[in-house]
């Protein structure tokens, strides 16, 4: 099957989807039910995935769209450990003698990919990847659906899947949880973070800085700059360059968007808006 190229057009489109992803209310108990398996196996996912640069959440949510949560089956795709796979890819683990231990194929199926320390583990490479690992298929052939190994069970996917290799269904709606929705649902707990969105640490300021048309010697102040105009960038309308310079666009969005200004000029009077230096 021909690749997809993680383009920058990619990226915001991954972007945009998480930000914007809700789980269906009928749906919503079944997805903590699921979350709180991944939270009681944490250790062991981190014990497979730390070594090789693998967040834990990654190996979680691939177990269970390839394994159901089984331990007793091989994370390339859900056969049974006692011998080596039989469906694609076949005859892994190729070193060793079944029956594997998970963690053992697990390594396997995680390095089989390429996965690893190098790999982009930003937010939307982490849904790139996630989508790489169960084929290109809907994004290729089926674009008006969006692949539910990532967004079933949220309001991106409505129904559409392929019901065996190569077998198409406009009307077959996915019984699994997407993958990126239990992310999703990860992040919103403070489970899981993304290298290019940590969490706030608990003594940083405020995300609002100073207007300034020149950007800032100190490196974390524009890093909270960019992490600003990153999240503006997420409505619709809104286009503004990630350069940490809170400027005059910067200030202006914001605006827009809360209907507020914070990003003021200094020494100018707006009505008592408030300035937080970050």
């Amino acid at each position: 099957m021909p690749s997809v190229q993680f383009t920058h057009t990619l990226r915001r489109e991954y972007e945009n989807l998480f930000n914007t992803c809700s789980i269906r209310p009928e749906r919503m108990q079944m997805v903590h039910g699921l979350v709180e398996k991944l939270q009681a196996n944490k250790t062991r996912y981190q014990n497979v995935g730390d070594p090789l640069g693998i967040p834990w959440g990654f190996v979680s949510v691939i177990h269970n769209m390839e394994a159901s949560l089984n331990f007793a089956k091989h994370l390339h795709n859900g056969d049974p450990l006692t011998h080596r796979t039989v469906q694609v890819p076949e005859g892994r683990p190729k070193k060793g003698a079944p029956p594997f231990t998970w963690e053992e194929s697990a390594r396997d199926a995680l390095t089989l990919k390429g996965l690893g320390s190098k790999t982009d583990w930003s937010l939307a490479g982490t849904l790139y990847q996630l989508e790489r690992y169960n084929g290109w298929g809907y994004r290729l052939y089926h674009q008006h659906v969006l692949s539910p190994y990532l967004w079933s069970f949220s309001h991106h996917y409505r129904s559409g899947k392929y019901i065996a290799d190569g077998t198409w269904s406009d009307n077959a709606i996915s019984k699994q949880c997407g993958a990126a929705v239990l992310l999703r649902r990860l992040a919103e707990i403070g489970e899981i973070t993304f290298i290019d969105q940590p969490s706030p640490r608990p003594d940083e300021g405020p995300l609002i800085v100073d207007y300034a048309m020149q950007k800032s010697d100190d490196a974390w102040v524009v890093a909270r700059v960019k992490d600003l105009q990153r999240w503006l960038n997420t409505f619709p309308g809104i286009f503004v360059k990630e350069d940490g310079i809170p400027g005059e666009r910067t200030s202006e969005a914001y605006r827009k968007i809360t209907g507020a200004i914070f990003l003021v000029t200094p020494g100018r009077d707006h009505g008592g808006s408030r300035r937080n230096k970050a």
